[in-house]
Formats: C-alpha cells, structure tokens, sequence
C-alpha cells in the first residue's frame, strides 16, 4: 500500500493501492525525476473523475481536500 500526506502539515490522508497511485502518476505533471509531491485542486478532481478515476481515490482526495481549493500531496511507500 502507499500513503498519502498532506504536504503542508504532514497530516496522513489515508493509503491507496498501486494501482491508484499509477493513475495519478500518469495523470499529474512531475517536476524532477522521483518527484513524490504533487499539486492538485478541484479542478484536478474534476479531470480525475472525466479520466476514469477509481470512485474510492476521488473520495479520499475530496476529504483531503475538504473546503479547501488546492493542496500539496505526497506519497511514500
């Protein structure tokens, strides 16, 4: 399983398989090779659910996300 985490606070949003990280790897815009932080707002959701995203990583994302507008993430094995 991977992890997520808030950027930010460091506060873990939940796990997710590989299957689901490899779907946000191929959908998101890496800045450097190895990059595991990522930018994502509600738009990104949005292209997310257009792309096929798994129903339970929309989910997870929309909670992290919660009122706010974008935030930072990244994952760890």
């Amino acid at each position: 399983m991977v992890q997520l985490f808030d950027a930010a606070s460091g506060a873990s949003l939940g796990s997710i398989s590989e299957e689901q990280l490899q779907f946000m790897l191929d959908q998101l815009e890496e800045e450097a090779a190895g990059d595991q932080d990522y930018y994502v707002n509600r738009a990104t959701l949005e292209y997310f659910a257009e792309q096929g995203a798994d129903p339970a990583l929309l989910e997870l994302l929309r909670r992290a996300l919660g009122e706010r507008e974008e935030m930072d993430l990244r994952w760890s094995r």
